[in-house]
């Protein structure tokens, strides 16, 4: 949260505004709407981070990392990457506590893992996540898509439990030992991972004269008007792109500093697609699309540092 020295964002109660991200295992919040993350962080947001596992079966896919003690001792060490990326993008954040399903391979597909977070009935599973929105009154949530944003078990179980929650939470007479009723104003599905970021990304690499790392994928990527069509909100926060590769690069079992995930220059990022884009799929409030912004509509102002006047936004 911002500082007494630090404009900040309220409501219009004079609270911080509070955001809280859901995501399925310890380097999403990373890798999925970090800059927008550091951007309402510089704007004295609360941002909360709920990771539904600890990231237990994830493989190590950093070559560098590639060693038997930490094929070993692979949960600690995730959840203290987790903890550096917290501090990187200045959020706090908590576990739901759910296991690891890990991303089955195979034809046929083996079956999941006994206990672990997908097979969980969703209903009691949104429990654990309905004490976390009663206790944080979010203003505002995000979490993925019906398809998890892409087909991994935990981010599809991601998905149900956080819509299962959402109801919940509103509603007396669900969870009464997790405390008060709370609605959340406003809902998001993740949505940076798009095709026409990549191919406008792929575009300004062949005129730099510079090998794409998308040219493969997006020859077999069909354009589907539908998909681009659920784009509805688009948060510019390319300033912020360095904080989120810092975060990538704490989950260093996860991610290969030379990878992937950095062979476009930053100034291309920056450039090209500035935003990280959402589908904004539930508001109590009325907006317009497209937005620039997850609190549009909602009553907020910002506050000057050290004063007590303040402008409505």
């Amino acid at each position: 949260m911002a500082s007494d020295h630090t404009a900040r964002r309220v409501d219009a109660s004079g609270d911080p505004l509070r955001l809280l991200h859901v995501h399925a295992h310890p380097d999403d919040e990373s890798s999925k709407g970090a800059a927008t993350t550091a951007k309402y962080v510089a704007e004295g947001v609360d941002v909360l981070v709920a990771t539904c596992t600890g990231g237990e079966r994830g493989s190590i896919l950093n070559p560098k990392m590639e060693n038997p003690y930490n094929e070993e001792h692979i949960a600690e060490i995730r959840q203290k990457e987790m903890e550096t990326a917290r501090e990187i993008l200045g959020v706090r954040q908590t576990w739901l506590g759910f296991v690891d399903s890990g991303l089955p391979e195979g034809d046929p597909l083996p079956p999941l893992p006994d206990g672990c977070f997908a097979l969980q009935d969703v209903d009691e599973a949104a429990g654990a996540l309905v004490k976390v929105i009663r206790e944080f009154r979010p203003h505002v949530m995000t979490t993925y898509d019906e398809n998890g944003g892409y087909p991994h078990p935990d981010h599809i179980m991601c998905h149900r439990i956080s819509m299962a929650a959402l109801d919940a939470a509103a509603d007396p007479t669900k969870w009464p030992e997790h405390g008060e009723p709370w609605q959340v104003a406003k809902v998001y599905y993740q949505m940076s991972f798009h095709r026409s970021r990549f191919a406008r990304l792929d575009q300004l690499m062949h005129e730099e004269g510079l090998p794409s790392p998308y040219a493969e994928r997006l020859s077999e990527w069909a354009e589907d008007p539908e998909a681009e069509a659920r784009l509805t909100t688009f948060v510019p926060c390319g300033d912020y792109f360095p904080i989120r590769d810092a975060a990538l690069k704490a989950h260093a079992t996860q991610v290969d500093p030379d990878g992937f995930w950095f062979a476009v220059p930053l100034k291309i990022q920056q450039v090209g697609w500035p935003t990280e884009d959402f589908q904004l799929v539930r508001s109590m409030v009325p907006t317009e699309l497209p937005e620039d912004d997850l609190f549009a509509g909602l009553d907020t102002h910002v506050v000057a540092p050290d004063a007590e006047w303040y402008y409505q936004i």
